[in-house]
C-alpha cells in the first residue's frame, strides 16, 4: 500500500541521506540474516492479469476511474474498443467500458486511442482515430468522460481531417490537450479544444510535408522548462519536433506567439539508412538533456541493422548498436508493418538511471521474430560512442524470448510499485488480434526510483461529481532531478510526459526516474509545464528532499504561479525497509520468547516453593 506523507524538507534516518544512529548496525543485521539479492529474471503472469481475456492491440495506458491504478485501453478486430480496469482480486484486469463499432461511422478502422481531459473537467475522455482502411484520411472522434464512466451518445467528430494520425499536444499552454496535424489540402492546423468548443487554427509559419508514419514529439529539447537559468531570448516556450518527407527532421520552437524552424537536432537521417524507424526522445546519458533515438535498417530486407543516437550537444549522429549477432546467428530489427511501424520502446528496468528499450528482432535465417531487452551499460574504447554509453542486448532471457512471433514490447508498472514489467504482443496463426502476454520484472538490488504524476491541475480541490483526477493523461511536463550518488558524483537524469502519442507510442502517463543503489534524498526535482504563447515567465517548481521510492502528484495550480504549486507524496516501500520491518519483527518476537521463557521459569519455582511451604512441620504450632 502507498502512504501518503506531508510535503517537507526534513530527513527520514532510514530512508534517505546519512544513516542515523543505529542505521549501520540494522543494516549490517539484515545482510547478515537475509543477504543480499540480485536477480534479473521474469515470471509470466498473463492469467492473473487477464484471465482468458489476453486478446487484442494494447494502444493506451491511463487511470480511467481515479483510484491511482494505470488502466488499459485495448483495441479488438480493428473496430471496437475495450478499456480494461485494474482490480485488486484475480484477474487484476476486467473488461468494464467498450466503444463498439455501432458508436463509429461503418467499416471503420481504429488506427489509434489517446486518453486525455480535452473539456477541461479533469474527468478522462477518450480521444479514437479512425480511418476507411490503414493508410487513408484519419477521422478523430471524442467520447466523453462523465464520473468515471463514457457518455456514448454524446461524441465529438472533428469537422476536418488528417492525412495521418494526429499528435495530442498541449499547443495553447492551458492545459488542455490539442490536436496538431496535417490536413488533406497539406497545411499544418492544431484543434483548440475547451468546454467541447472547436477552434481551428493555423500553427505553423511554413507548410510542411509529413512522413507518414510519422512521430512527431512534443518535448523540450532545449532545457528552457526545468534546468538552470532561462535561455537568453525573447521567449522561451515548447519544442515540436516533425519527421517529415525525404526522411528529414525538423525542430520548431514558439517565438513571440509563433512558431519558427530552429535546428537544434540533425535534420536529416544518417547516412545509409534505408528503412527509418520512429524517432524517440529519452536521457540515455543521464546528462539532463534529451536524445534523440532512431531505429534504421541498412537494407531492404533489415538484415543489416542500426540504432543510432543524435545528442544536442555535437548534432551528429553516432552508432549506438549496431551488433545483433549472436554466436552465428544473425539478428536484425522488423521493418515495420501497416499499422506497427519500426520503434523502440524505452523505460528504466533496473532502475539505475539510464533508460533501456524494448525492441522486436527478426532471425535472419529462420525469419522468428522475438522481443529483446536491450540493457543500458556503460562502456569504453574505440568502438563506444561519444556518450559514454550503449545497448547490450540480453539474449538470455528465456521467458520473453519463448513467446513465439511477437510483434511488440513496451514497458508497463502492473503492481504499481514503480518497478517496470513489460508487455508482449504475439501473433496467433489463425486470429485476427494479438495474443497480450504479461511479464513480471523480478528484478531486485536494492535499487530506488521516484515516480512523478503532472496533473492538469484546472479543478484543484473543487472537480466535477467530487471525483479526484489522479492521473488523467496530460502531455507536456517536463521533469528533471540532481543529487548525489553513493560515490559522491553528481547524477540527475529527465523525462518528458507524454511526448509523444500516435502510432503505438505507449507512453505512460507517468514519468519512472531510477535513482541506482543510491538511497539518499533527491537534493533537486525541477517540474516544468508548457506556457501560452507570448509568456516569457517560466512555470517551474523545485522541490528539495524527495524520499526515494516515492510517487510524486504535482498539481499546477494556479498555472502562471508555480509557488502555488502543491504535491502529495506516497512512499512506496522498497525491499530494503521491508527487510529492516522483517528484522525488527524477528528481533522483537525472540526477545518475547525470552522474557516468555523465564517468566515461565519462575512462576515454576513460585509453585514449587509454595508447595515445600505448605509441607514443612510447623515447630511453633505445638
Amino acid at each position: 500500500m502507498l502512504k501518503m506523507l506531508k510535503m517537507g524538507s526534513r530527513r527520514v534516518p532510514g530512508l534517505g541521506g546519512p544513516p542515523g544512529p543505529g542505521g549501520l548496525p540494522v543494516l549490517v543485521l539484515i545482510s547478515c540474516i537475509v543477504g543480499r539479492f540480485s536477480a534479473v529474471a521474469l515470471q509470466d503472469v498473463t492469467a492473473d492479469l487477464f484471465g482468458t481475456e489476453n486478446y487484442g492491440t494494447v494502444a493506451a495506458f491511463g487511470d480511467f476511474n481515479s483510484d491511482k491504478q494505470t488502466d488499459l485501453f485495448i483495441i479488438r478486430n480493428q473496430s471496437e474498443l475495450v478499456i480494461f480496469l485494474a482490480d485488486v482480486k484475480i484477474p487484476y484486469f476486467k473488461p468494464k467500458f467498450n466503444i463498439s463499432k455501432d458508436s463509429l461511422p461503418r467499416d471503420s478502422i481504429i488506427t489509434s486511442v489517446v486518453p486525455g481531459d480535452y473539456d477541461g473537467d479533469s474527468q478522462m475522455d477518450v480521444l479514437l482515430t479512425t480511418s476507411p482502411k490503414l493508410g487513408e484520411d484519419t477521422t478523430v472522434f471524442i467520447f466523453w468522460g462523465n464520473n468515471q464512466t463514457l457518455d456514448l451518445g454524446s461524441r465529438l467528430e472533428l469537422n476536418k481531417t488528417f492525412v495521418d494520425q494526429p499528435l495530442v499536444m498541449d499547443f495553447n499552454g492551458d492545459m488542455i490537450p490539442d490536436v496538431f496535424g496535417i490536413l488533406k489540402d497539406g497545411s499544418t492546423e492544431v484543434c483548440l479544444l475547451k468546454d467541447r468548443l472547436v477552434e481551428w487554427y493555423k500553427a505553423l509559419s511554413a507548410s510542411v510535408k509529413m512522413r507518414v508514419p510519422h512521430s512527431n514529439a512534443f518535448v523540450d529539447l532545449n532545457m528552457d522548462f526545468t534546468a538552470g537559468p532561462v535561455p537568453h531570448r525573447s521567449q522561451v516556450s515548447d519544442d515540436l519536433f516533425l519527421t517529415t518527407q525525404d526522411n528529414h527532421f525538423e525542430t520548431w520552437i514558439n517565438k513571440q506567439g509563433n512558431f519558427s524552424r530552429e535546428e537544434i537536432l540533425p535534420t536529416e537521417v544518417p547516412r545509409g539508412s534505408v528503412i527509418v524507424g520512429q524517432s524517440s526522445f529519452v536521457d540515455i546519458d543521464g546528462d539532463g538533456h534529451q536524445d534523440h533515438l532512431l531505429p534504421v535498417c541498412l537494407d531492404e530486407a533489415c538484415r543489416s541493422s542500426a540504432i543510432y543516437l543524435a545528442g544536442q550537444r555535437n548534432k551528429e549522429w553516432v552508432t549506438l548498436l549496431s551488433d545483433f549477432q549472436q554466436g552465428e546467428t544473425k539478428w536484425g530489427l522488423v521493418p515495420g508493418a501497416p499499422g506497427l511501424p519500426l520503434a523502440l520502446h524505452l523505460g528504466d528496468y533496473n532502475l539505475d538511471g539510464f533508460p533501456d528499450a524494448l525492441v522486436i528482432l527478426r532471425n535472419s535465417s529462420s525469419r522468428a521474430q522475438r522481443a529483446f531487452l536491450l540493457e543500458n551499460v556503460p562502456c569504453s574504447g574505440s568502438s563506444c560512442p561519444s556518450v559514454g554509453r550503449t545497448f547490450r542486448v540480453h539474449w538470455d532471457q528465456s521467458d520473453m524470448g519463448s513467446i513465439p512471433q511477437a510483434a511488440l514490447a513496451t514497458f508497463y508498472d502492473i503492481y504499481e510499485d514503480g518497478i517496470l514489467d513489460m508487455l508482449v504482443l504475439s501473433r496467433a496463426e489463425g486470429k485476427a488480434d494479438f495474443i497480450i502476454h504479461a511479464l513480471k520484472n523480478n528484478f531486485e538490488a536494492d535499487a530506488y526510483f521516484v515516480k512523478v504524476i503532472v496533473l492538469s491541475g484546472l479543478c484543484s480541490s473543487d472537480c466535477p461529481q467530487k471525483v479526484t483526477p489522479f492521473g488523467v493523461n496530460q502531455p507536456g511536463p517536463y521533469v528533471m532531478y540532481t543529487t548525489v550518488d553513493s560515490n559522491g558524483n553528481l547524477k540527475n537524469a529527465s523525462a518528458g510526459q507524454l511526448s509523444q502519442s500516435a502510432h503505438l507510442s505507449l507512453q505512460l502517463p507517468y514519468i519512472v526516474l531510477g535513482l541506482g543503489r543510491s538511497a539518499n534524498f533527491l537534493d533537486h526535482l525541477y517540474v516544468g509545464i508548457p506556457r501560452p504563447p507570448g509568456e516569457t515567465d517560466i512555470r517551474r517548481k523545485e522541490w528539495t528532499a524527495i524520499i526515494p521510492n516515492s510517487q510524486l502528484i504535482v498539481i499546477p495550480y494556479p498555472h502562471n504561479q508555480p509557488r502555488s504549486w502543491s504535491a502529495k507524496l506516497y512512499l512506496t516501500p522498497s525491499s530494503i525497509v521491508l527487510l529492516t520491518a522483517i528484522a525488527l519483527i524477528g528481533v522483537c518476537v525472540f526477545i518475547l520468547i525470552i522474557i516468555g521463557i523465564l517468566h515461565w521459569k519462575e512462576k515454576k519455582a513460585d509453585d514449587r516453593e509454595k508447595r515445600q511451604e505448605a509441607h514443612r512441620f510447623h515447630f511453633d504450632a505445638m
